[in-house]
């Protein structure tokens, strides 16, 4: 007798997707499946039927081949020996995905599954990543039902054992010389059923609430850190364990202050008389303003360092350093006095007192042979750039 068309079987368009052909096959082979239909020859033959129309058609090479050459395409080679470069499970993939299976026969799934676990993203300012707080959460969430006391059933009734599989969660197909094991399809692995679901859940064994929480956020913490808080996630189904909640947080950025590891930098902008006089200045520290001695002279980019003014280490005693950077802050706006008198005090500047700027000359008059007056090297078209 001629084979029928796989698309037949399926009942499908040739146009259908893999989804289409996964949830045809899904339906199939639930209706087929030998332990429905026990003693029933036709509808073993039917469930082969539909495991092979599938297992072509769900191969892209082979369901190629089908599509131009129909069945002619198994004696042509386009459908590939089936043990050839795969296992059993890689053959047999979508139809142990169908009935959930893969474990063995004596070692079912428990019903009491731990729940999710859930994530919250907690946002702190700097001082408070620095020496810690105490976050008050509120988190959606699910919570166990009392009324059934999470088991879904209700109230003077409990689960009962699945007769199909004995309580065991999955069940044994026996075709030719293969043997598999499945997950129970009328229990869905669980290896028990709630005949008499709870009103209050709908047999679920949890309902939807907020929970508050208080979590103490520990000194030196960084943004990214993760603090773990053991049960205190999704709850789990039929009474089982809850998960974990994970806080992730993320740190504000401060107005004055950055962090390096357990260092804290910040910028100190003086006066240009002040860090050529020197004298006493006001820094801001995580723990109040301090004084420092800003020495006469203090080049721009001059950092100073302030021990134990930084952040607590987390895993330890102790604190990071301050570090304190100079910047020079030229004046923009000059009075005609203050202009004269800056005329004054540079005529007086002799290369002595300006090294650096000295030693750049030198280093220039020596790259470009000579210099004119100005202190301009000689040479070339002198063109003159405006700096913006």
């Amino acid at each position: 007798m001629a084979k029928r068309d796989y698309y037949e079987i399926l009942g499908v368009e040739r146009t259908a997707d893999d989804q289409a052909l996964k949830s045809a096959y899904r339906r199939l082979a639930h209706r087929y499946h030998p332990d429905k239909n026990p003693g029933d020859k036709a509808a073993e033959e039917a469930f082969k039927e539909v495991s092979e129309a599938y297992e072509a058609l769900s191969n892209p090479d082979r369901r190629a081949a089908y599509d131009r050459f129909g069945h002619a395409s198994e004696r042509m080679g386009g459908v590939p020996d089936p043990f050839a470069g795969g296992s059993i499970h890689d053959i047999f993939g979508d139809f142990f995905d169908v009935f959930g299976g893969g474990s063995r026969r004596g070692r079912p799934r428990s019903p009491r599954r731990r729940g999710e676990d859930m994530r919250y993203n907690l946002e702190i300012s700097f001082e408070e990543a620095a020496f810690g707080t105490e976050a008050k959460l509120r988190i959606p969430r699910h919570r166990r039902c009392d009324a059934c006391k999470g088991s879904g059933a209700r109230e003077g009734t409990s689960p009962r054992t699945c007769p199909q599989c004995g309580g065991a969660g999955e069940v044994r197909l026996s075709q030719g010389f293969f043997s598999m094991v499945h997950t129970c399809p009328a229990c869905r692995g669980e290896g028990r059923f709630v005949a008499e679901p709870c009103p209050g859940c709908r047999g679920t064994g949890r309902l939807e609430h907020e929970a508050a929480l208080s979590v103490k956020v520990p000194q030196g913490v960084d943004a990214g850190t993760r603090l773990k808080i053991s049960g205190e996630g999704e709850p789990g189904e039929h009474g089982g364990p809850a998960g974990d909640l994970y806080v992730v947080l993320s740190v504000r950025e401060h107005a004055l202050f950055s962090r390096q590891d357990d260092d804290v930098i910040c910028e100190l902008p003086v006066s240009f008389t002040q860090a050529a006089l020197g004298g006493k200045v006001e820094v801001p520290t995580l723990d109040g303003r301090v004084e420092l001695a800003i020495p006469a002279g203090t080049q721009p980019g001059k950092v100073f360092h302030l021990r134990g003014r930084g952040v607590p280490h987390l895993n330890g005693p102790g604190r990071g350093d301050q570090h304190v950077q100079v910047t020079v802050e030229v004046p923009r706006h000059l009075t005609r006095r203050q202009k004269e008198l800056l005329e004054q005090f540079a005529a007086t500047m002799g290369e002595s007192q300006t090294p650096a700027r000295s030693s750049f000359f030198d280093k220039m008059r020596q790259a470009f042979g000579g210099d004119d007056a100005g202190g301009r090297p000689s040479g070339g078209d002198g063109a003159k750039e405006q700096a913006s």
